[in-house]
């Protein structure tokens, strides 16, 4: 997988990288078919400093492109709010794609039992 992760207004330091790689084998380990993926980390000039931080992915898997992006005071639990969020969206995807593979076999199946005339 090609992962490429920037900083918008902040410098990506080796232990932020090291975190969001972490923490992007959790995804991976339930859906392997990742292409590639950007990571963009920023810290927004908000008045609000209550959500300052704000990462943002654009995870490119087999079929979809898939975006999540989140907000929060501190950039690790930012990171992590956007780890749970893609994990869900990963999953999701992973299960209609088996979901309609599914479906067709059990259709295979009845077809025998239809007692249809062969044509």
């Amino acid at each position: 997988m090609n992962l490429q992760i920037s900083g918008h207004h902040l410098e990506v330091t080796p232990a932020l990288r090291e975190y969001v790689i972490t923490k992007l084998d959790r995804v991976l380990r339930h859906f392997d078919q990742v292409i590639d993926g950007s990571v963009v980390l920023s810290v927004d000039n908000h008045k609000e400093k209550v959500k300052r931080q704000k990462v943002e992915i654009n995870l490119h898997v087999k079929g979809k492109d898939i975006f999540v992006e989140s907000c929060d005071g501190d950039l690790y639990a930012a990171i992590d709010l956007m780890i749970d969020k893609l994990d869900r969206q990963v999953i999701r995807h992973k299960d209609r794609l088996q979901g309609h593979q599914h479906d067709a076999i059990k259709y295979q199946e009845l077809a025998p039992q239809l007692d249809v005339p062969p044509q």
